[in-house]
């Protein structure tokens, strides 16, 4: 695409803070996470199971480690990527899996792995995103709990016997996390890549795939639009089950959450360098805490006000119906 040979001018996030870019339903979810009954048992039975080294092993097996001889424009990419984020850097590899997708993941030693899928379909703008996006997910510390979650589905799916109540409530606590999660992380590949409409495009091509002449980001957008708008009862609660068991929300509903976090201006401010740093020593925990409470109190009395509307929907045609009778 022609926004591929125009040089973008970066911003390079000095000292950047995780929390900047934590969306607070992520912090909250985390917090209920860890008041779980059993969480921490689980925590020590999965990962006294395998450790760091078998881990490693286990995901790197099967891929190439990218470097300046292996795949070096994507080394290039990502080292522009550990620059604007001001962050470590870690190991990154590529795999050969046609599934679009990415994933962090790791104990004590972190560490980046990006399907051939997703390196073949996604542009150098959408990439770079990506890769900003799993970069996201290890300076936040969610690595342990997202490779906690792998193993946990995994361990489910060939019903080994360590997988009990317990450990099944864990799993759906976890996923429901690891929904909350990639909100933050999206943050994070838009202030990677600083390109919002990259951003986007991301989105549509990993609901969708095609190639460029096939998609249309406007029209993404309004089937977010539509998807996020009230429905009757059933609609509501077909949303909900058909979240369960997953890892990532809808990519329609991440589109329309970037885009509320861009429109409301907190992407703007962060790039004029309004952002918290990692050598301050003032974080308002407690505000944090508190907007994180908020939005979940919002996201509930939304999904409350859905169901009190379908319902007195269904309640006035059914009312209408009976007096035609």
């Amino acid at each position: 695409m022609a926004e591929e040979n125009v040089p973008r001018a970066r911003r390079i996030l000095r000292e950047i803070h995780p929390s900047t870019w934590e969306h607070p339903a992520d912090r909250a979810a985390l917090a209920a996470l860890r008041r779980l009954p059993g969480f921490d048992e689980v925590l020590k039975k999965v990962f006294g199971l395998f450790g760091e080294k078998p881990i490693r092993l286990a995901f790197q097996a099967n891929a190439v480690r990218v470097s300046e001889k292996q795949f070096p424009d994507i080394w290039e990419r990502y080292l522009e990527v550990l620059e604007t984020l001001d962050s470590p850097r870690y190991d990154l590899f590529i795999s050969q899996t046609p599934l679009v997708n990415a994933g962090a993941y790791g104990m004590d030693k972190p560490f980046i792995v990006l399907n051939s899928g997703a390196v073949r379909l996604l542009d150098n703008e959408e990439l770079t995103y990506l890769i900003g996006h799993e970069l996201g997910h290890i300076l936040s510390g969610h690595v342990l709990y997202r490779t906690m979650t792998v193993l946990l589905l995994q361990l489910a799916t060939l019903g080994f016997p360590i997988v009990g109540l317990a450990a099944r409530a864990v799993l759906m606590a976890l996923l429901e996390w690891s929904r909350k999660a990639e909100l933050s992380s999206d943050r994070a590949g838009l202030l990677a890549v600083q390109n919002p409409e990259a951003t986007l495009r991301s989105f549509m091509k990993l609901a969708g795939g095609g190639r460029p002449e096939e998609n249309d980001l406007n029209e993404f957008l309004r089937q977010a639009d539509e998807y996020r708008q009230s429905g009757d009862v059933a609609d509501i609660v077909f949303k909900v089950l058909n979240l369960l068991g997953t890892t990532h929300p809808f990519h329609v509903l991440r589109a329309a959450e970037i885009r509320d976090w861009i429109e409301a201006g907190e992407y703007d401010r962060i790039l004029r360098g309004e952002y918290r740093r990692r050598s301050d020593n003032d974080i308002p925990y407690g505000e944090d805490l508190a907007e994180a409470a908020r939005a979940y109190r919002d996201e509930a009395s939304d999904v409350m006000k859905q169901f009190g509307d379908a319902i007195r929907e269904a309640r006035d045609r059914f009312a209408e119906g009976f007096r035609r009778q």
